[in-house]
């Protein structure tokens, strides 16, 4: 056995070990703690919306610049190059897209089972 798989398998099972006590709580702790999960969940969602949107837009910036500049070189192969890009923006929007109905399932679904906060 090679020494990366050792250290490998010695630090999954520690992290294991290190894990394993959070599934012996009460269920109490978890109905007492439902407005923390809550609050959680919103930021978590929020933060996921922004960063996903942020790097979307940025990989949409790249992509158009990179089309311009490849239809700058090339004039003639002008449709193609406007296919592959439509094509690319699509797939990039759609990431967004998942990432906006995760966080929407996040924010409007009670998470794990937790009664409602009125």
């Amino acid at each position: 056995m090679s020494t990366r798989s050792v250290v490998t398998t010695t630090l999954v099972l520690a992290t294991l070990g290190f894990v394993s006590p959070v599934y012996a709580q009460e269920t109490a702790a978890a109905t007492s703690n439902a407005g923390i999960v809550i609050q959680w969940s919103i930021i978590t969602a929020g933060f996921a919306l922004a960063i996903a949107a942020g790097l979307g837009a940025l990989g949409q910036g790249k992509a158009v610049a990179a089309a311009v500049e490849a239809i700058a070189r090339n004039p003639s192969a002008s449709n193609d190059i406007r296919a592959n890009l439509l094509l690319g923006l699509v797939l990039i929007e759609s990431l967004v897209i998942y990432v906006l109905l995760i966080s929407l399932i996040v924010l409007f679904l009670t998470p794990f089972g937790a009664p409602k906060v009125a």
